[in-house]
């Protein structure tokens, strides 16, 4: 899936405009929904482009190469779609006839869900729902209680279910303020002693899977490590890309070049060709795992090492991204210049906790 120069050339102009809306803005919005952005990982039977991994961590990296902002409100949002592969199949057929359709949410249990006849009542506070602003459903963990005692699983560990909710039932707390990633909108939600049919609960769990699509058999958290590093390694290269370009131009004054610039390109040619080497590898450990997940082969062992290379990846991008940052003069320093908000994006997003090390 390649994005042709026009959508190019609209995220481009419309990213500042997001960045000080402080969510996506409709002609964002429009293209997401028009182009199926946020159904990449639906069937297309339900309206989707139904891709494979490999092929989807390719566009969202793509994305994230010109707005990090916008890949990372499609990576989550498109990643809550995903979980039409567990929910009752007649609720996802309903849901999904909308064009529009788009859930979101968040992973924390930090809900209770009482057990009642036929539903559960649910009652929670939730952080960072990203695109709160445009979901049309947000999604949510709750442990489960049944008359206020919570209940066990198998493993003696409180008992937790996932559940959507319209969005008319949730209140949305605007509190979403950070110095990057500005358009996400990650706000927080709550639910207060509201009723759920069965039907609204589901397990994120591939042996509970109601799609037989292959991708609702892959496991979710090695799923989420991959697609999550897609955005990193796209704002990554865009700010290699960016550092590059600075330091073509400061090249033409021969004085930078002969103190500084010759050891200057042969740092960044370094990290360049360890971007690589590791993108590479982790191109590699994806595709064989959807092999490995196609033919009934044992993944575990694969699972453990896209886990520890994602963790590698991203602790080295901090690092490399620190070190080049200071010496790209006080442009790079400017709010409103792309390599300052490349910049910004990626240190808000090594805040999520999934591929911290």
């Amino acid at each position: 899936m390649v994005i042709n120069q026009a959508q190019i050339n609209l995220i481009k102009d419309q990213q500042a405009h997001a960045i000080v809306a402080k969510t996506m803005t409709s002609e964002q919005l429009e293209l997401a929904i028009s182009g199926k952005w946020f159904k990449i990982w639906v069937p297309k039977s339900l309206g989707g482009l139904g891709l494979s991994l490999s092929e989807g961590m390719q566009f969202l990296e793509e994305i994230a190469y010109h707005d990090g902002g916008l890949a990372w409100t499609i990576t989550l949002c498109s990643g809550a779609n995903l979980f039409v592969g567990f929910i009752d199949p007649k609720t996802g057929e309903e849901i999904f006839q909308n064009p529009a359709v788009c859930l979101g949410g968040s992973g924390r249990a930090s809900g209770y869900a009482e057990k009642e006849e036929a539903g559960y009542r649910i009652k929670g506070h939730w952080k960072y729902a990203t695109g709160a602003p445009h979901l049309t459903h947000f999604t949510a963990n709750c442990i489960i209680t049944e008359k206020g005692i919570p209940m066990l699983d198998e493993s003696g560990q409180p008992l937790v279910y996932s559940f959507f909710f319209d969005r008319d039932d949730v209140l949305i707390h605007y509190d979403w303020d950070t110095f990057g990633l500005e358009c996400t909108a990650s706000h927080s939600f709550s639910v207060e002693n509201h009723f759920v049919e069965d039907s609204r609960s589901f397990v994120i769990k591939e042996s509970e899977s109601t799609w037989p699509d292959l991708l609702y058999q892959y496991p979710f958290i090695p799923f989420a490590e991959l697609t999550l590093l897609s955005n990193f390694i796209g704002m990554y290269k865009r700010f290699l890309d960016l550092v590059e370009k600075y330091f073509i131009i400061k090249s033409q004054d021969q004085v930078w070049l002969q103190e500084k610039g010759k050891d200057r390109f042969k740092q960044l040619d370094l990290f360049q060709q360890d971007f690589n080497k590791r993108r590479n590898l982790i191109q590699g450990l994806t595709e064989r795992s959807w092999e490995n997940q196609e033919s009934g082969i044992d993944n575990t062992m694969m699972f453990q090492k896209i886990a520890q290379e994602s963790r590698d990846f991203v602790s080295v991008i901090k690092k490399n991204t620190v070190e080049l940052f200071p010496i790209c003069g006080i442009g790079a320093a400017q709010r409103d210049q792309e390599m300052n908000i490349v910049f910004r994006n990626i240190f808000t997003a090594t805040q999520h906790s999934l591929l911290q090390q």
